[in-house]
């Protein structure tokens, strides 16, 4: 009796609810939401359903686990490159634009490398707002808006903006690179822009002007430095309104 008390407590501790996520996290990366499911779990982790559900209850908090758990890193991520990088710099380590900077880039990477998250975020702040994703993300970035001086009564406005735009631009950019991955054999992403702004150059001048005026900017832009100039010109409304 005794030995098999044993066998089961290793049992138990070898699966637990971090590998049972990690798991989770892979799955979603290689096949997407729809293919996480308890049974493709229990193959990867070579167990049965009833060790899972030990840990974790059902769908829904695994993927809010799995959401939780890369949020967290990539957070963290950001937060550790940033010091890093003002390690010998004191006015550069108390920069809250470098901080913004910093964490938009972790979450728009994050979201690059795990495309379903850009989903579960929206879904975590729309319908769990009481829950560790929204508040971590807004003390993330809220903590650098008020160190940039903004009036109290804007912090949530200011705050709210930014958040908005680095989710919402993060996951068009993972719904372009899901895009990429999709294009035909031998297609890729600088064929695949000049295509799109050759397009763009034989519109109607009449009915647009602007779209033919940029589309050459589109064959060589950078998704990174566009996304954080972006954030700069929310940071530049921020200091001067």
């Amino acid at each position: 009796m005794a030995t098999s008390t044993r066998r089961s407590a290793r049992r138990t501790e070898a699966l637990s609810r971090e590998r049972i996520v990690d798991a989770a996290v892979e799955l979603l990366d290689t096949v997407g939401e729809g293919g996480l499911t308890f049974r493709a779990l229990t193959e990867r982790l070579a167990t049965g359903p009833g060790a899972i559900y030990w840990h974790v209850a059902n769908k829904e908090e695994l993927l809010a686990a799995a959401t939780e758990g890369v949020l967290a890193a990539a957070l963290t991520l950001a937060s550790s490159e940033t010091a890093a990088a003002s390690s010998g710099s004191r006015a550069s380590a108390e920069s809250p634009q470098d901080g913004i900077r910093a964490v938009g880039l972790g979450l728009f990477d994050a979201i690059e490398k795990h495309p379903w998250l850009a989903t579960q975020l929206a879904t975590q702040l729309s319908r769990s707002p009481w829950g560790s994703v929204a508040p971590r993300i807004f003390e993330s970035i809220g903590r650098h808006v008020r160190a940039l001086g903004v009036p109290e009564e804007r912090w949530f406005t200011a705050t709210s903006v930014l958040v908005h735009y680095i989710l919402g631009a993060a996951g068009q950019n993972a719904a372009n690179a899901e895009s990429g991955r999709a294009l035909a054999p031998g297609v890729d992403r600088p064929e695949f822009l000049d295509s799109v702004a050759r397009a763009w150059e034989e519109l109607d001048p009449e009915d647009y002007p602007f779209t033919r005026a940029v589309a050459g900017r589109l064959r060589d832009h950078d998704d990174h430095e566009q996304f954080l100039s972006g954030i700069d010109l929310v940071l530049a409304g921020l200091t001067t309104g």
